[in-house]
């Protein structure tokens, strides 16, 4: 009877959790050379024409310290990415994310140069 009660006690803890976490990217940015950029700009677009237009923006952000930068509550679905710092961005390679798994903390690198 107590293993019963520890199976629905932990089936309503997985139902809870599930309901509590959203679909999220972290975007880790690097150099060519595989350093961290920190203060790069990264934005994320649904469709690859607002991509090359660089227009309706879905999420943007800044990377911290470490290189990265997080992004809640998207839809699992895959990303345009343009990820910039001066006069490098990721332009040419590593433009799209997979799908998004929804309900997980997805992660990416980016690589700028």
């Amino acid at each position: 009877m107590v293993f019963a009660f520890c199976l629905f006690l932990l089936a309503n803890a997985s139902a809870s959790y599930a309901q509590i976490i959203k679909t999220s990217l972290t975007i880790t940015v690097r150099d060519d050379l595989g350093n961290t950029v920190d203060a790069a700009s990264v934005k994320l677009f649904e469709k690859e024409e607002d991509y090359v237009a660089e227009k309706n923006i879905t999420a943007e952000g800044t990377t911290d310290d470490k290189g990265v930068v997080k992004f809640k509550n998207l839809k699992a679905i895959p990303y345009f990415v343009l990820a910039k710092k001066g006069d490098k961005d990721n332009a040419g390679g590593g433009e799209q994310t997979g799908k998004l798994e929804e309900k997980k903390f997805n992660k990416v690198t980016i690589v700028i140069q």
